[in-house]
């Protein structure tokens, strides 16, 4: 099975790609644990929840990752709680790193900013500065893990199709 992460800044569109790819290929896709976490939540999130939202989204993958189907699907991953967990509180938590480098993907997709911003309860950054620091710190995260991935740009059509182009070269 190959696991392929969609990942970047908020509101740039991967959890409709992810919904829209997983349902093209007829598989399983890792929903992001970090919106139902949080969602859930009477109180602002703090550093120590950050560590509970990467073991719920680790295990979720692992879950679905037995499954036997060619791709497994992630919307967000421990990428992304890494990243924002240095952005907001200039450190990550070992265990998110360590687990992270412990269970590449075979493909990242970094999503661009090049979408508008969609106003969410849950999203903290609207700025268009803001999203492109954000989108470049992936880009340096991702390239000096030395992790595999393409960066998608553009409206949705344009995305799936450059999806459905790189995974054809995987079955």
């Amino acid at each position: 099975m190959k696991k392929i992460i969609f990942t970047g800044p908020e509101s740039t569109g991967k959890t409709t790609i992810t919904t829209a790819i997983a349902s093209l290929y007829n598989c399983d896709w890792v929903q992001e644990e970090a919106r139902s976490y949080l969602s859930q939540l009477d109180r602002s999130y703090n550093e120590n929840d950050l560590l509970q939202i990467a073991k719920k989204q680790y295990h979720q993958e692992q879950a679905l990752s037995k499954s036997g189907k060619p791709f497994l699907f992630c919307d967000t991953s421990l990428l992304v709680i890494k990243i924002w967990s240095e952005y907001k509180y200039k450190r990550c938590h070992p265990w998110i790193v360590e687990t992270l480098m412990n269970n590449p993907p075979s493909l990242y997709f970094l999503c661009h900013v090049d979408v508008p911003w969609e106003p969410d309860p849950l999203r903290e950054h609207p700025k268009e500065t803001e999203r492109v620091a954000i989108f470049n710190l992936y880009q340096r995260e991702l390239y000096s893990l030395k992790m595999p991935y393409i960066i998608l740009r553009g409206k949705q059509e344009k995305r799936i199709q450059k999806v459905k182009d790189i995974l054809s070269m995987y079955v």
